[in-house]
């Protein structure tokens, strides 16, 4: 019985999810006719700004937000929390540096994902090629750890229900190599519900979806904080077991947690966030620059409370539960906490949280992923050739693309090789050292130049998975460093040594530096 209530809002949440994307699948037939492309994957161009800051933040959100981060926190004390906060800038470079320039934009030439607006910034269909592989490689590499994460966190929570005296037993581990009955139940149930709700809903239907998990996000917390609080005695009987424990306290956490580190947690997860195509995308979706204004100040608050509580409660959690049993990692803090400490449904309703954070940024990923094979690659090849594509085709192939994306990225997590596991630890970075400048620089620099951005997308992508791979430290700052450094000096280099920009790309990209009344041409598609 307590297996079922534990279970029950889980099943319910991903039920309203299926059902969310196939009514709005069904509500939107009448528009597909018009245009598609425009209303799958950016929704219309139609997002208020509540809705547009919470796709954006649940988006960036995912299932190591609320397990891994805490179960950090949980081990290494506030200097986590420190080193966490600087997620909350997340959302100002992504819309306050770049939305509304690339809103603009993307109106006039029509983009309707990132790979457009590069096409056009550069006038090249190498480059924008080559983004569009990027993306569908780091992506599904992103994807099928969030698939992983999903479905090892079902089976932990079944086999701590099942398990002898609520203790999370069995072969699963969180993030682990082993697969068993639980989590190939778990893997099938949370993937397919995400893969068949975003292929028939499209960006509406994830956009909707990633409101509703950052609302379940938000509710997690709170449940998970009243179990904190209500088994430790209060606020003063948890602080009195972390004061036991002196690096608890401090901003280094003993030492653990050096000013390099820091430093690289700033770029990796602050600053280069404006060099995330899963993010920027989400620019060209909103409707007015009110939106944008208000998004911005709902997704900072929204952010600053999940980033900031989720990692605070980590900590917090400390004075519940001293150690794990069994070995177990620290991964594991946060439901073992769920399933030992809360009423059924409570529990229930808390483990949803962090599948919500993984839905949410898997239908992200997979939408992008998608949008890079059909509207990059394929609707582009068609229009060059003079023809229409066919928009009901369009809707098809879109929509099987989705889902053939999804499944492989499934048959994978059944089975992952170790090399998927690496892919995951740099495609956040990669992603970064793909796009930061071609965009930042695109955006703000009248001398980025197709030779330019080519030598710094390819260079810095090499130079940090060389870097990661190999493990070599670089004076004790992450390897992200190398990537955006490299990135830089390339993209400077090629771009006074290539051709200059053509004067049309410049008039529309830069028209603030010509003359008021200077006439705006947009660039003829190549």
């Amino acid at each position: 019985m307590r297996t079922f209530l534990v279970l029950s809002p889980v099943f319910i949440f991903l039920g309203a999810m299926l059902a969310m994307g196939f009514v709005i699948r069904k509500n939107s037939q009448k528009d597909r006719d018009a245009d598609f492309s425009k209303d799958y994957f950016i929704g219309g161009r139609s997002l208020g700004g509540f809705v547009f800051a919470m796709t954006l933040v649940a988006t960036y959100s995912s299932v190591s937000s609320f397990v891994g981060g805490p179960g950090m926190a949980w081990e290494r004390g506030f200097g986590w929390v420190l080193f966490a906060m600087t997620q909350v800038l997340a959302v100002f470079p992504v819309m306050g540096i770049i939305g509304k320039k690339m809103a603009v934009i993307g109106r006039k030439i029509d983009a309707v994902t990132v790979v457009d607006v590069i096409r056009v910034r550069y006038q090249s269909n190498l480059l924008a090629n080559l983004g569009a592989v990027l993306i569908v490689v780091f992506f599904c590499g992103s994807m099928t750890a969030q698939f992983m994460g999903g479905a090892n966190l079902f089976a932990a929570t079944v086999q701590g229900l099942l398990g002898q005296n609520g203790q999370i037993i069995g072969k699963a581990s969180l993030f682990g190599a082993e697969v068993d009955y639980d989590y190939i139940a778990g893997l099938f149930i949370f993937s397919l519900v995400v893969v068949a709700f975003t292929s028939a809903g499209g960006f509406k239907a994830v956009a909707l979806t990633d409101t509703l998990c950052a609302v379940i996000m938000l509710l997690g917390m709170s449940v998970i904080a009243y179990a904190i609080l209500a088994h430790g005695g209060g606020m003063s009987g948890v602080m009195s077991v972390i004061g036991e424990q002196p690096h608890m306290l401090e901003p280094t956490a003993g030492g653990s947690i050096p000013v390099q580190l820091f430093i690289s947690q700033w770029l990796l997860t602050g600053v280069c966030t404006m060099g995330l195509p899963q993010s920027l995308v989400r620019n060209l979706s909103y409707k007015t620059s009110g939106d944008l204004h208000r998004a911005m100040i709902y997704g900072c608050v929204v952010a600053g409370a999940m980033m900031f509580g989720m990692h605070l409660l980590g900590v917090l959690s400390r004075g519940v539960i001293h150690e794990l049993p069994g070995g177990r990692t620290s991964d594991f803090v946060m439901p073992y906490l769920i399933i030992n400490y809360l009423p059924p449904l409570l529990a229930g309703v808390a483990i949803t949280a962090p599948l919500a954070a993984a839905i949410s940024t898997i239908s992200s990923l997979l939408l992008a992923a998608s949008s890079s094979i059909i509207k990059d690659v394929y609707q582009h090849s068609i229009e060059r050739k003079g023809r229409k594509a066919d928009q009901k085709k369009l809707g098809r192939l879109s929509a099987a693309t989705t889902a053939l994306i999804g499944l492989t990225c499934i048959l994978i997590a059944i089975k992952p090789p170790a090399v998927i596991v690496w892919v995951n630890m740099f495609a956040f970075g990669g992603l970064q050292t793909s796009f930061f400048w071609v965009f930042l620089l695109g955006f703000f620099w009248k001398k980025a130049n197709f030779t330019g951005a080519f030598m710094a997308m390819t260079g810095g992508v090499f130079g940090y998975c060389y870097f990661m791979a190999a493990r070599i430290p670089l004076f004790g700052f992450h390897q992200i460093v190398v990537g955006i450094g490299v990135g830089l000096v390339l993209f400077v280099i090629g771009s006074l040594l290539g051709k200059p920009t053509d004067e049309k790309v410049l008039k529309l990209f830069f028209p603030e530096q010509y003359p008021e009344g200077t006439k705006i041409e947009i660039p003829d598609k190549i």
